[in-house]
């Protein structure tokens, strides 16, 4: 990586905006300057105070500034796929827009090596008058590619997208979804240097997402740059390398994906690998029972919010039992980022099954096998109940959280597979091959 040439570079970009300030647009040059001779004062105060960087700087306490970047800069090599998440109104956004060209930095600056093609909102760069394919072709000229170019990757671009039957349909005929599909199929197949992807892909169906993160994965493969704006972290950790995350228009963390989108959980989702209650008063349970904390270990008891794919990962719960002569009934449910409950697991252990419990303090554990679960997020609830008679003492929904990673060295159930799987267990199961006779023998 150290040998590759840097396709972005970016120093202390920023960008703010003053709210309730509406620039007003002039449809000439003429109009411009009429304006601008009319109320010299006016726009010298309007301007100054939107785009002089350190005048604006100085205005930190002024509520009607609003920073949506401020102070990033960071660098992306030629050949990275780099990931970019944070909650919304992090920047996230903004900062491609920049990258794009499409709004100017009001500090800072960007270079940008190599020819861009970027995806942002639905619909941009078409021209809403033309045909599907009058746009695959103005797209084409804008990024300098010539007709013959064109022609040699209109049918990939066409079958990709999958709407063959609309193509000579004016674009403002379309709906969202079709603008989705044509746009990121023009932008990825017109060989960029490097693509820019926001979180417009939400608007296409489940298939044709998987369509895209595949094809992402092809352009990072051929040498190119993409930065890539999500909210799926499991999408982010199977594509991305390095992630970068905004929080507040800054630059809170840059590194290995499976880092950053912990950290990203823990400070930005409210989600973590362990839970603590001291004050019993206050914890989940009621007089009988009560909650006193909530882990995620890995095989050698660490805490964590990430495991590899390929290791075991317990989840333990520890309780306090105030009263005698109950029953107790612990367990889990692990549920994964579509609200899908993977399984719910209760304990078994034979030495407490049926027995009444004295005072005093309790751990359960679980382990869930290597190899069981699929890549992603899961999320644990605990609970306790008793039966004869029937009581539900606690349950908590999403208490902690963890990622579970494949890192694709061929180990897990994927083998060498790097494409998209679906699921929501991945086994590794044995297999077994035999050849009952090779090519070109005879069968005796």
């Amino acid at each position: 990586m150290s040998n590759r040439r840097t396709a972005i570079k970016v120093e202390n970009i920023s960008k703010c905006y003053r709210i309730g300030m509406k620039e007003e647009m002039h449809d000439s040059l003429i109009k411009s300057m009429v304006s601008f001779v009319k109320s010299p004062l006016e726009n010298f105060r309007k301007y100054r105070s939107l785009y002089n960087f350190k005048d604006v700087h100085a205005e930190n306490d002024n509520p009607d500034i609003v920073w949506a970047v401020r102070d990033v800069s960071f660098e992306v090599k030629e050949g990275e796929i780099v990931g970019i998440i944070g909650v919304n109104g992090a920047g996230k956004s903004t900062l491609l827009k920049m990258l794009s060209r499409i709004t100017e930095p009001t500090g800072g600056r960007a270079e940008i090596h190599g020819r861009v093609s970027s995806l942002l909102e639905v619909g941009t760069g078409f021209h809403p008058e033309l045909t599907g394919r009058e746009n695959v072709y103005l797209n084409g000229t804008i990024l300098g590619m010539r007709k013959k170019e064109l022609d040699r990757k209109f049918d990939e671009i066409i079958d990709f997208s999958g709407i063959e039957k609309f193509i000579e349909t004016p674009v403002k005929r379309y709906s969202s979804g079709m603008k989705v599909r044509l746009a990121f199929a023009v932008a990825a197949h017109l060989e960029p240097e490097i693509l820019l992807i926001d979180e417009v892909l939400a608007v296409g169906d489940a298939q044709f997402q998987k369509k895209c993160l595949n094809k992402m994965e092809d352009v990072s493969q051929e040498g190119r740059t993409v930065l890539f704006v999500s909210h799926n972290m499991q999408a982010v950790t199977r594509l991305c390398p390095r992630t970068i995350l905004l929080n507040g228009g800054g630059l809170q963390a840059d590194g290995p994906s499976e880092e950053i989108v912990s950290i990203y959980m823990d400070s930005e989702k409210g989600t973590r690998a362990e839970q603590k209650w001291t004050d019993l008063s206050q914890a989940p349970g009621d007089d009988i029972v009560r909650l006193c904390s909530l882990r995620i270990l890995t095989e050698n008891g660490k805490v964590t919010d990430a495991i590899d794919i390929c290791q075991p990962v317990g989840i333990e719960m520890e309780y306090e039992v105030l009263l005698p002569d109950y029953t107790f009934m612990a367990y889990y449910h692990v549920i994964n980022e579509d609200g899908l409950r993977i399984f719910t697991t209760i304990d078994n252990d034979p030495a407490w099954r049926k027995r009444p419990r004295s005072p005093g303090r309790y751990t359960s554990r679980v382990w869930i096998p290597g190899n069981f679960l699929s890549e992603g997020i899961l999320f644990v609830g605990p609970g306790i109940y008793t039966l004869n008679p029937n009581i539900k003492h606690f349950r908590i929904n999403d208490a902690v959280a963890f990622q579970v990673i494949d890192n694709m060295d061929g180990s897990s159930a994927r083998v060498d597979f790097v494409g998209n799987m679906g699921g929501v267990i991945r086994p590794l199961l044995k297999w077994e091959t035999k050849c009952k006779r090779e090519a070109g023998t005879n069968k005796s």
